[in-house]
């Protein structure tokens, strides 16, 4: 096979296999067609470890970030892993390299009354009432689920009919999962539920076909985009004296993680309502929590009376 053929077969089986989302393709896309403009005019049926050695040198000469040489390093090593797999390949070129670790690092937050403050301003956000609506629906269901930006604005309007307490989430790699709705949340889907369906059946009376989507646009997607949504979480943001740059639709996923834990959650149900594959990834935001949340931990803890008079920071030693 000509290793023109290389990337979208590798591309195909990574959708195949994985259930990869069409952003995580594009980005092992982008990243293995900067590799092959590195090599040109060479190709990557010839490329050897020193080419891909050298290629990390070069990112990092041009002011690359650890993590990004790590993931770059990460596609491409999964890359010819394939390509020696399926036999393009007699060897496997990136098998044996080790990249930059990525650093780990404490996702940004909000407090809770900072989150009050952006769904206050949700209210008013709009020219129309059926936009504030849609504002106030898109936050409050946010907050309430942790959903993912692209798991929210994809949601069909039936999975959320006859005021559902839980909503069932197919998430990355095809993973389901139930979230609860929180009572806000259901009041703001009813209200966009009724103006959205008042306006579905308005564009039906006019030929126009009805959507499947809770959130429709008349654009070329059908639905409310990402990035449509990523503008207005910024425009909120600033409305309500918060610094936008800080602040994107994660962050309100990371604030549903954090505090569900700093009210006593248990990690393991956060992890399953976040739809995160590994306990490792949720673990994450036992580091955001301040002392004493710590202390929480000390009180409801099995060891929590050997750890009396023990200093929160310290480990408890048998």
């Amino acid at each position: 096979m000509s290793d023109a053929r290389w990337l979208p077969q590798f591309l195909e089986a990574i959708r195949a296999e994985r259930d990869a989302a069409t952003n995580t393709l594009a980005a092992y896309a982008r990243d293995l067609r900067d590799f092959a403009d590195f090599l040109a005019p060479r190709t990557y049926a010839v490329a050897a470890r020193a080419d891909i050695e050298a290629y990390l040198v070069d990112l990092a000469d041009r002011g690359m970030a650890e993590a990004t040489r790590a993931r770059r390093l990460s596609a491409i090593r999964q890359f010819y892993r394939f390509a020696f797999l399926e036999g393009w390949r007699a060897d496997d070129p990136g098998g044996l390299l080790k990249g930059p670790r990525k650093a780990r690092t404490l996702p940004a937050t909000l407090t809770e009354a900072d989150v009050d403050r952006l769904l206050t301003a949700a209210e008013a956000y709009g020219r129309t009432e059926g936009e504030r609506l849609r504002t106030t629906c898109l936050m409050q269901l946010l907050y309430a689920t942790g959903l993912r930006v692209t798991e929210l604005v994809a949601l069909p309007a039936t999975a959320v009919r006859g005021d559902p307490r839980m909503i069932l989430i197919r998430g990355k790699g095809g993973r389901e999962r139930m979230v609860p709705l929180s009572g806000p949340a259901r009041t703001a889907l009813a209200a966009w539920l009724h103006a959205r369906d008042g306006a579905e059946d308005t564009a039906a009376r006019e030929g126009k076909p009805r959507s499947p989507h809770l959130f429709p646009t008349r654009g070329r997607l059908g639905r409310l985009s990402r990035e449509r949504f990523y503008l207005t979480v910024k425009e909120l943001a600033a409305s309500s004296g918060l610094n936008p740059a800080a602040i994107s639709p994660h962050t309100l996923r990371h604030a549903f993680a954090t505090h569900l834990l700093a009210n006593g959650a248990d990690l393991r149900v956060i992890q399953t309502l976040l739809g995160h594959a590994s306990i490792a990834t949720t673990e994450i935001y036992t580091h955001v929590l301040d002392s004493r949340l710590k202390a929480l931990v000390l009180e409801r803890h099995p060891l929590a009376e050997s750890a009396v008079g023990l200093d929160a920071d310290r480990p408890v030693t048998a």
